[in-house]
Order: structure tokens, then sequence, then C-alpha cells
């Protein structure tokens, strides 16, 4: 190989393990910029959200009114929306048993909600593992492509009489492109994993205070009917 060196000419030069590396990180880079901007999206969505209902929650309307609302959407509603609902369908069912107290019929009001929170909480979470995994991994992949393609090198370099610089560098940097691929499916894919998994312990906390206060509104209602 000429001393003037292409990237394109090291890729397509590389053993077949090397270059089996670095398809294999492509595809996950890949992947993972798919999985970043549909997560992006979605917790944008649920922040927006959960904005706006609790804007209409708190303004002071009849909670049955609210629930027929939702329940009457042609959109299926979602996040904390699903979360009310489930309370507040769960909140009926025992009211209208006038044996049971004030305490059980909320305390299940807030198995229903826990529950529909738990089930949010894996729907958003659910690419985040393989960001996660991508990140810690890629590099180790890269250095495994790099350390075989430098071990061919030097394997080659053996069989030459009078060895030169010129003859392992073109395979050395064929091998460091693979951990060059490795970095760049990792770090955007760490940056990613915790900014949204950030993100996603703000919303649960959001939901988990929406829970607790939804709870206490239902117990007083429940003692005065």
């Amino acid at each position: 190989m000429s001393g003037n060196f292409s990237f394109i000419e090291l890729v397509l030069e590389a053993s077949f393990v090397v270059q089996f590396v670095m398809l294999i990180l492509l595809a996950a880079s890949v992947l993972s910029w798919t999985f970043i901007f549909t997560k992006r999206k979605e917790l944008l969505r649920a922040v927006e959200i959960t904005d706006d209902f609790e804007e209409e929650f708190w303004s002071g309307g009849e909670l049955a009114e609210l629930y027929r609302k939702l329940a009457s959407h042609q959109i299926e509603p979602e996040g904390i929306e699903k979360i009310f609902m489930a309370g507040y369908k769960e909140f009926s069912r025992m009211h209208q048993k006038s044996d049971l107290s004030a305490e059980i019929k909320v305390e299940s009001a807030q198995r229903a909600m826990r529950i529909e929170l738990s089930r949010e909480l894996d729907r958003l979470d659910e690419t985040l593992p393989f960001l996660a995994t991508v990140g810690s991994t890629s590099p180790y992949v890269g250095l495994f492509g790099t350390v075989w393609g430098i071990m061919n090198s030097f394997r080659a370099l053996g069989e030459i009489k009078h060895a030169t610089l010129a003859n392992v560098a073109p395979g050395i940097s064929e091998a460091l492109i693979a951990t060059a691929i490795g970095l760049f499916a990792a770090i955007p894919a760490v940056i990613a994993y915790n900014r949204f998994a950030t993100r996603l312990e703000r919303l649960s906390g959001r939901y988990e205070l929406f829970i607790d206060e939804f709870a206490s509104l239902l117990h007083r209602q429940a003692l005065h009917k």
C-alpha cells in the first residue's frame, strides 16, 4: 500500500475480523441515533402531556367530567392521563360499596395508579438499556478490532526482512479506525442515556407526587360522601 491512503481504502483493505467489528459498531451507532431521536420526542411529549393535564386537573373542575373527557378522546390517553383514569375508575368502583372504609377505597385506587405508573415507566425506559449497553461496550468492541488488526500487522511484519514504518503504518491505521468507530458509537449513546435517565427520573417524581396528591383528594372526597 502506498503512503497516501484514504479512510475508505483503510476500511476496505482491513482484515475480515476488523471489518466485521466496524460493521457491528456502525450498526449499533445507527440504531443508537434512531433510538435517541425517538426517545427524545417521546419524553418531550410525556412532559407536555403532564404539563397540560396538571394545569387542567388543578383548575378546579369536576373529576368525573375530566374522566369522561379523557375517556371520550379519539386519541388514547398517555402518561399521567392513564394514571389518573386508572385511579379514578378504581375509586369509583370501590366507592359504590358502602361497607368499605375511605382508607380501603383510596388504597385500592393507589394500587391501580401505581400499576399504571409501572407500565408507563417501563414503556418510557424501553430503549434506554440498549443505549447503556452501546455506551459501555462499544469502546471495548472497537479495542478488540484494534488489537486484532495490530496483531496481524506485526505478524506480517515478521515476514519482511527490512521492515520500515511505511510497512506497518497502514495496518495499524486500519486497526485504530475500529477504536475510533467504537468511540463514535459510544459517546453519543452515553450522553443520551444520562440525559434521558435524568428526564425520566424527574418525570417519575412528578407522577409519584401526583399519585400522592390525588390520593389525598380522593380520601377527602370519600369522607364527605
